[in-house]
């Protein structure tokens, strides 16, 4: 199906009929498509073939799922080329797969494997509940306790009542729903690059088919406030609902937001009558109180989800007690309703609140500082071999934009580019995004698909499974030695495809 939306942000193409697809969707062939004037093509097809010989299993697997799924998949950001690892067991921060091979997890299930794999305490606290039984069809102790610990945490960002959901996807989508119905306006801003769930997906080159929801959305660019103020003031006037925004997009490859521009965002949104909406949905890990409370932000709403589940299904999304938000969604006076079969299920409640016991302050910092680690063991290897950009201490600002931002803006994952007239210093073909543990490798250039496809191989020969896009979320079972581990990998990397990377 696809939707029409304002000419600002077209999120539709007019035709009712999608793309035809084959239906033959098992693997047959091992080559995968490299432009012709990509000089790393054969070097990937001949990785891609080894893949294949050494995942056998995993392969057998595929084929047998593409019986029931389409495409052998169920969940899209699983894919890869040419076709994924099955995995059949997962301990500490190690996961089996079903050819035998144990890898270390830096993908960390995209920021919701936080805890790592089995954490004893929050298994136990899972098979306590079930012990008492499940699908109550009523309130349950165990969703006042997770309840309390998110206020309490979230309190001084502005969670001072929350509701639950499934995802976050279902926290944002019910932030947005919330911001219209107070507002009583229409068009939300969002940002290229961003992405708050399935149907709320924005990278800069969406397909005029797609799923999001048919809400009227209204694109900007990320990190420029010009640009954003101009198209703001655009719009119609009393028509923006809310201002929706990541303080660091995550999907969208660890691009982190200026100071200035979010406190931008949040000033005008609330100058126009619009509300604020910080998506923490990832970014609350970063931060004991979440991000946007470090950086001194004051939003009307926020979303949460991944982690604080226990590593279970689970979103949520709250506000202040006063203004009138939140109170929307009380079940004897409000006028909006919210149900949902799981959003208080047993198993998510009671493994949220042993995970965020857990996740503590200290464990928070901990964790944070062990991805800074690898962060500057990447710089530095790049540095080394001349591929780190010439002004990657900020130095040269144009336009507002430092060089370094500008790379990190430039994100593979949805081929956005930002350029300007008055740069002229070469562009590195490899670097690292992010904050704390939440980090992201990048590729461009002529070879950059291949680049970041040999990249990926090259990890998962190391023992290293991170996403193939570059994405990762580092979890609590992770050591020093693995931080070690996986900059010298890197460094082996570089070694093999230096001339790829610095010509």
């Amino acid at each position: 199906m696809s939707h029409h939306f304002p000419p600002l942000f077209t999120n539709g193409a007019g035709s009712r009929n999608p793309p035809r697809s084959s239906s033959r969707s098992s693997v047959k062939s091992t080559r995968s498509p490299a432009s012709p004037f990509d000089p790393l093509g054969a070097a990937l097809s001949s990785v891609q073939a080894r893949y294949t010989l050494s995942n056998a299993q995993s392969l057998k697997a595929h084929n047998e799922a593409c019986h029931d799924f389409p495409g052998g998949n169920t969940r899209t950001v699983l894919h890869s080329s040419p076709f994924p690892i099955t995995f059949v067991g997962a301990k500490g921060c190690e996961l089996t797969s079903l050819d035998g091979d144990v890898y270390v997890d830096f993908l960390g299930e995209y920021t919701a494997g936080i805890y790592g794999h089995s954490n004893e305490e929050i298994s136990s606290a899972i098979t306590e509940a079930l012990g008492k039984g499940w699908n109550y069809g009523g309130p349950n102790p165990y969703e006042r306790e997770l309840a309390r610990k998110v206020t309490k945490r979230f309190s001084p960002l502005g969670i001072e009542l929350v509701r639950f959901t499934n995802s976050g996807t279902e926290a944002n989508t019910m932030a947005i729903s919330a911001a219209c119905t107070f507002t009583g306006r229409k068009k939300i801003i969002v940002f290229t690059n961003g992405y708050h769930g399935s149907t709320l997906s924005f990278p800069h080159n969406l397909s005029p088919v797609n799923v999001n929801l048919p809400y009227e959305f209204v694109a900007c660019p990320y990190n420029d406030i010009p640009g954003t103020k101009q198209i703001i003031a655009s719009l119609p006037k009393e028509s923006l609902a809310a201002i929706i925004v990541e303080p660091i997009q995550g999907s969208g490859g660890c691009i982190i937001g200026t100071k200035d521009f979010l406190h931008y965002l949040n000033k005008t949104a609330h100058a126009l009558g619009a509300l604020f909406i910080a998506d923490e949905v990832m970014t609350s890990r970063l931060a004991y109180h979440g991000l946007s409370h470090t950086l001194g932000l004051k939003p009307d709403l926020i979303t949460l989800g991944k982690w604080i589940g226990g590593g279970m299904t689970f979103g949520a999304f709250g506000g202040r007690r006063d203004g009138g938000i939140m109170s929307m969604f009380h079940p004897r006076n409000g006028v909006l309703s919210h149900s949902g079969t799981f959003n208080n299920n047993i198993v998510t409640m009671a493994a949220g609140c042993a995970g965020m016991n857990i996740y503590n302050d200290e464990k928070l910092k901990a964790l944070n500082s062990l991805g800074e680690r690898l962060k500057k063991g990447v710089e530095d290897v790049l540095l080394k071999h001349g591929i780190a950009p010439p002004q990657q201490n900020g130095a040269l600002k144009m336009n507002g934009i430092s060089n370094t931002e500008k790379h990190e803006l430039e994100s593979p994952f949805t081929g956005l580019s930002i350029s300007s007239e008055k740069e002229t210093e070469k562009k590195a073909k490899m670097w690292i995004s992010g904050q704390g543990s939440m980090l992201c490798m990048h590729f461009s250039g002529e070879s950059e698909k291949s680049l970041k496809a040999l990249f990926w191989h090259h990890m998962l020969d190391k023992g290293i499974y991170m996403a193939p896009r570059g994405f990762m979320g580092l979890n609590l079972e992770l050591k020093e030695s693995h931080i070690e581990n996986y900059v010298k990998a890197v460094e082996e990397f570089v070694g093999r495809y230096r001339d790829a990377l610095v010509s």
